[in-house]
């Protein structure tokens, strides 16, 4: 089996954009600084779903040759700094629901990741009754973690902090990871896919040597997307960081916690993350239909088929591409191997 660790449902439905269209037009004409929107509702039918589908990840999967997708929504249109609590509450608990109605009609191609209700200057906390509901009702397998709510001002302390510990808490408790995955960016400074999604993945490598986040909690696990960013090509600077630091060697530091998938879209990127990354840190993943979707002129393939990179290495063997395949995610995300709760159809 082939389980691609990384996907969005970058082709939902146009009533899901437009029920956020009408929700941020609704904090902006709210004249009182107490107003609460409601949460209402978005109509979707089965066959609006399929049809986003069919054409698109459904489509690609069969071409591609993988299996299943972990599943979660739109990363960039989390977007955690617009509104409040209860303006990131009331999407959150829309596009998760959509997540679960999808992993319901094809039960056998997508899992479900969540988002998480994230707000600035909210503690992590506040987002752990979502998570609950998400694992233990609707079956999903992990969440996505954004380690900057603020949309790229960076307002939030380190992964590391005790901040955080609260949430850490449950995901141990529920024995699930979460990808490192920040939102969109409301900073110029930062495109949101080209500077901020791997800024964030790097930063967060940063803020993991730092610190002893792992000893307080041994069996805590994380992806680090996109190949880890910045990472696996400055592995000699952090090497040398953490020797410099008296820290764990990076090997050693990562060996159990921080994970990093394939989401790298060119074969040289690719073949130094293998070289660099020990095998049993990377978990097959591609993001397709996401940040880069069009074709390579140099190879003419897809830019996010990253199974014909990881095919075209020469060198793995037969188990190492079982364990960047299949069962490196099925030991970062165990709950994939459990029998999903018979979990309530949403309307």
């Amino acid at each position: 089996m082939i389980i691609d660790c990384h996907g969005h449902y970058t082709t939902a439905p146009k009533a899901l954009q437009a029920y956020r269209d009408a929700q941020i037009a609704a904090l902006e004409s709210a004249s009182h600084p107490a107003h609460v929107a409601t949460k209402g509702t978005i109509v979707i039918s089965d066959d609006q779903i399929r049809e986003s589908l069919e054409g698109a990840q459904l489509k690609l999967q069969r071409e591609r040759g993988t299996d299943v997708t972990v599943f979660s929504p739109r990363a960039s249109a989390m977007a955690h700094h617009i509104g409040d609590a209860t303006t990131s509450l009331h999407w959150t608990e829309h596009c998760n629901d959509l997540i679960h109605r999808v992993c319901t009609l094809y039960p056998g191609n997508f899992v479900g990741v969540c988002q998480l209700p994230q707000s600035p200057g909210v503690p992590p906390a506040n987002c752990i009754g979502e998570l609950e509901r998400c694992v233990n009702e609707l079956g999903f397998v992990g969440c996505n973690l954004n380690p900057d709510p603020s949309g790229g001002h960076w307002t939030a302390p380190p992964l590391t902090d005790r901040y955080w510990y609260p949430f850490y808490e449950k995901m141990i408790e529920l024995d699930v990871p979460a990808m490192v995955h920040v939102s969109s960016s409301c900073n110029a400074s930062f495109h949101t896919t080209g500077a901020h999604y791997i800024n964030a993945d790097t930063t967060a490598f940063m803020q993991f040597l730092m610190a002893d986040l792992f000893k307080d909690f041994p069996a805590l696990r994380f992806i680090i997307p996109h190949g880890g960013g910045a990472v696996p090509y400055h592995w000699g600077r952090y090497r040398g960081l953490a020797q410099d630091m008296k820290r764990p060697p990076l090997g050693e530091l990562i060996r159990h916690n921080v994970f990093f998938d394939t989401c790298v879209y060119h074969q040289p990127g690719i073949d130094l993350l293998l070289k660099i990354v020990p095998v049993d840190n990377i978990l097959f993943g591609s993001e397709m239909v996401g940040a880069v979707r069009g074709i390579d002129p140099e190879t003419g393939h897809y830019f996010d088929d990253t199974k014909r990179y990881l095919d075209a290495v020469a060198w793995l063997t037969d188990q190492d591409r079982r364990k960047l395949f299949e069962t490196n995610a099925r030991r970062v995300y165990p709950r994939i191997n459990w029998t999903p709760p018979a979990a309530t159809r949403l309307p």
